[in-house]
This record gives structure tokens, sequence and C-alpha cells, in this order.
């Protein structure tokens, strides 16, 4: 089990961390617009498997027309968070240090404090923005990360990726949830085309995880 969280200023939003809220959907950040989409992509552990090591290689990025460059691992030790058992006595250590993996090209998989640029075109615009990676979670029947704008986006605000290997019926299912602040003048100006822009980068992650696979729910 890996879960890594790293928090400090340099976001640009103030609710860090609340694409994991149950009630993101409800009551999202304010100015912000909330977004969740799930998807059955398969079942049993090896699915899960594929499906999270190509998550946290950057393959939903990558795969859906963005371009992940200057990433920049966090100095120092890992934060690794703290796990708690059923009577809510902790578990784990709160830091460790995490050995770093590499695929093939020699792109470092996502690590807890590591920033990076993400650049592209989404929805006929420019994407262009500084982002740093809030937590990164590895478990047993979870996988997944968040991040988190860092400034000189046309939004502000944080997405969550996560593969899910469910208990009850072995299936697995692929949830990305977002909140969206419009930045640029354009976004602001008509909400709807960051709607939008939200739509096709789900459309996008999607065939990035499991171009055959997937059933909307």
């Amino acid at each position: 089990m890996r879960r890594g969280t790293f928090r400090d200023d340099t976001v640009d939003y103030a609710a860090v961390g609340a694409t994991h809220a149950p009630d993101l959907m409800q009551y999202p950040p304010e100015r912000s617009i909330p977004a969740e989409e799930s998807w059955r992509i398969g079942s049993g552990e090896e699915r899960f498997q594929t499906a999270g090591e190509a998550l946290l290689s950057w393959t939903a990025q990558r795969a859906a027309g963005l371009s992940v460059e200057d990433v920049r691992p966090a100095p120092g030790p890992a934060y690794a968070g703290v796990s708690f058992d059923a009577e809510g006595n902790p578990i784990a250590p709160s830091k460790r240090d995490v050995e770093p993996r590499y695929d093939a090209e020699g792109m470092p998989f996502v690590g807890a404090g590591m920033t990076l640029h993400l650049r592209g075109r989404v929805g006929g615009m420019r994407a262009d923005s500084e982002l740093r990676v809030i937590s990164v979670t590895e478990e047993t029947r979870r996988i997944g990360f968040v991040l988190g704008t860092i400034g000189g986006s046309v939004v502000s605000g944080e997405e969550s990726f996560d593969v899910d290997w469910r208990e009850d019926n072995d299936e697995v299912w692929f949830t990305v949830r977002a909140f969206d602040a419009p930045n640029a003048l354009v976004y602001r100006l008509i909400p709807a085309l960051m709607k939008r822009r939200r739509r096709e980068l789900f459309a996008r992650y999607l065939r990035a995880i499991s171009p055959l696979y997937a059933t909307p729910v």
C-alpha cells in the first residue's frame, strides 16, 4: 500500500483535495463548476493492475493529446500519509522514502508533490498550465492521483483520477472528478464553453485508459 499526499501554498485555489469530497457535485468550491464521470472498464485483478499502471504513467494525459513536460519531483522524502484500521488506530508511518519509477522512455511515474507542465489543445483552445500532484494512492483495490493547478491555466482547480477494483462484483471502474473556476475571459463570459472543454477532456481520458472495454454508467 502506498498513499502519498503533498500540501503547500503554491496551488492557485483554496479547496485542496475537494475532488474526493463526497458532496462535490452538490457543494463545489466557490465560483467553480464540478464534474464527475465513472465508467466500467472491465473486471478482474489483471485489468485493474493494467489500468492502474497506465494511469500512473501519465497515459490518460498523453494519449488524450496533451504533452507532459518539465516533470520535477518533490524535494526531500515523500509524504506517505497515515492509514487507519477500523478502530481509527494509525497503521502506517506519515513519512518514508518512495523509490521513483520510470517508464520505458524515462518518464517518471506520478509522485506526490511533483510539478509538471501540460500543453495541448482542448475544445479548440490552448491548454497550457503548470500543475502539482496533490496526492497519490496505491492500495489493494484503488489506484489514483490528484492534480491541482499552480497557475497560468485558462481555469484553476483540481482533477482526480481513480481506478477501483470492486470487491463485491470484481468489476473495475475508472472515475474522474474535477472542479474548474474560469480564469480566461472567454470562459468567464461563456461558462458553457468550460463545460464543453471538460466533457471533451473526460472523453479523451476514457479512450486513453480503456479504448476497448468502456461502458458508460
